[in-house]
């Protein structure tokens, strides 16, 4: 029996624990220089995001190297001890970036800091299994492994057809335990990977996972203050005008994509709302 059909859905499925995509991660602009995220998440709790000493907090790369771990991990048909294995050349392929050095050491600096980054939590996070918010440290990625292939053998890979001569090393990596038992209990959303791959804007792509969130918990109807929105994401910028800027280019992006069917940003009283009706 072939297992071809099965496997090139679960390739176009991403499985993403709903309660990390409802708090903020990655910073989203390039500029800047947070020394680290804090939150104070609905209902209460807090939650921060501390990079290592001496390195910078997750970004636009990042983000996109965590989506796609998720993917193959939901390929993988979620492996018992969250270890993923694969060549950081395919990787990079799969995530639509260009093969060269620089993409090389952006790859490897990406996956070293979702295991260095401290993610803290004050009664923020929700513990599916537990039901009830958890309090505690866990980083995204518990190991990394990076073995580089010796020169040696990569002047033989030459002699070899279906193997590429220019493979830097095997990655073995391992999810946090507390994104796995999420997973586990279905404590989810759910993206199209082709789908998140199309939007080119760093903010249209989290936008894409917090509308995930929101469809969950609100239905297809909803509404956010326009300040709280951008700490969700989160976005640097604090004035309504320049956060319009900002988030434009985005739901134009999530219209066209038919994430959205609708987006509105306007001012109720003193207070700037948005409002999103989300596509079935």
């Amino acid at each position: 029996m072939s297992h071809t059909p099965r496997r090139r859905l679960l390739a176009r499925t991403v499985i993403l624990d709903r309660a990390i995509e409802a708090l903020p991660l990655f910073r989203l602009s390039d500029s800047g220089e947070e020394v680290a995220i804090t939150y104070a998440a609905v209902g209460g709790g807090r939650w921060r995001v501390l990079p290592a000493p001496g390195e910078r907090l997750p970004g636009t790369f990042d983000q996109d190297v965590y989506v796609e771990l998720l993917r193959r991990y939901h390929e993988a048909e979620a492996p018992a001890d969250g270890t993923l294995t694969f060549t950081l050349h395919d990787f990079l392929r799969t995530m639509g970036r260009r093969v060269d050095g620089r993409t090389y050491e952006q790859l490897r600096s990406a996956l070293n800091r979702l295991q260095r980054t401290l993610l803290e939590s004050t009664e923020a996070w929700f513990d599916a299994v537990a039901g009830a918010r958890w309090t505690g440290q866990f980083t995204m990625l518990s190991t990394v492994s990076i073995d580089r292939r010796r020169l040696t053998d990569r002047d033989q890979l030459a002699l070899f057809s279906s193997l590429t001569n220019n493979e830097p090393g095997d990655a073995h990596v391992t999810l946090a335990p507390q994104v796995r038992s999420n997973i586990a209990a279905g404590f989810t959303i759910t993206l199209a990977s082709a789908r998140y791959q199309q939007l080119s804007s760093p903010v249209a792509r989290r936008l894409y996972r917090v509308l995930q969130v929101a469809r969950h918990d609100a239905g297809r109807q909803w509404e956010v203050p326009l300040e709280r929105l951008a700490e969700m994401l989160p976005l640097t910028q604090r004035y309504p005008s320049h956060l319009q800027r900002v988030l434009q280019p985005a739901h134009e992006m999530l219209l066209a994509a038919g994430v959205l069917r609708s987006a509105t940003i306007a001012q109720h009283d003193k207070a700037w709302v948005v409002s999103y009706q989300v596509a079935d």
